[in-house]
């Protein structure tokens, strides 16, 4: 049974969320502020977390940043909880790492399926073996680790599975619904900012770098591709 997190304070959705998520044979564990959370999040070793941003003691913000920023829990896929006043915090929260977000108020069939496309995103893993050589990009596979030169980049599991799409397809253009599903796992629910914030994100850690990072290219009014590079 996949075991999932819920850290929100207020308790009409913190029991919406765990009645429909319990409803889909999911085990829930519950938490009402960021210093309960984080605890639990070591302690119970969950599947997923669905962390809300507006929260006392810590707020989400600083648990996900706590999370992300430790190996142990690194890899901890998180779905931000925010309300639609909280625009830049969403941005920040997908720039540390978080894997989705979803706005209040929510429908239980969107709930559903975004935990189940993070769940089944988060256990996929890469199934390629070896190296890969884009210009000066470098992918050891069975590592997961990307090189720009000599220099290693220090990428969020899905700014590497974004980044190694682009790189195994190279000049392809992909949608932001295409990468949507291939990357995040989960069709078009009408809003692709997930997508540019991530790859807005590559692009400033491969600045050191500059033709690398402009090699990935926005096709304007589709997507975007990962250029030749010599």
């Amino acid at each position: 049974m996949r075991k999932i997190l819920i850290v929100e304070d207020e308790s009409n959705i913190r029991q919406l969320v765990k009645y429909n998520l319990e409803k889909e044979g999911y085990q829930v564990v519950e938490a009402v502020d960021g210093l309960q959370g984080l605890k639990l999040a070591r302690a119970e070793k969950p599947d997923l977390m669905m962390l809300d941003l507006m929260l006392p003691l810590m707020d989400g913000l600083e648990v996900c940043r706590n999370l992300k920023g430790n190996p142990a829990t690194s890899a901890l896929p998180i779905i931000m909880l925010t309300a639609k006043s909280e625009e830049i915090d969403k941005v920040i929260g997908l720039e540390l790492g978080a894997d989705d977000y979803m706005t209040k108020p929510f429908s239980p069939r969107e709930l559903v399926a975004r935990v189940k496309a993070v769940l089944r995103r988060s256990q996929k893993g890469t199934t390629l073996s070896g190296e890969l050589s884009v210009g000066r990009l470098r992918f050891n596979f069975s590592r997961y680790e990307v090189y720009a030169g000599n220099t290693k980049l220090e990428l969020t599991p899905k700014e590497y599975e974004l980044l190694k799409m682009l790189a195994t397809n190279l000049g392809k253009v992909f949608s932001r619904e295409q990468l949507l599903e291939k990357v995040w796992g989960y069709e078009y629910f009408g809003d692709t900012r997930t997508v540019d914030v991530h790859i807005r994100h590559l692009r400033a850690k491969m600045s050191a770098d500059p033709e690398t990072a402009e090699a990935i290219e926005t096709v304007r009014g589709f997507g975007y591709r990962l250029q030749e590079l010599e």
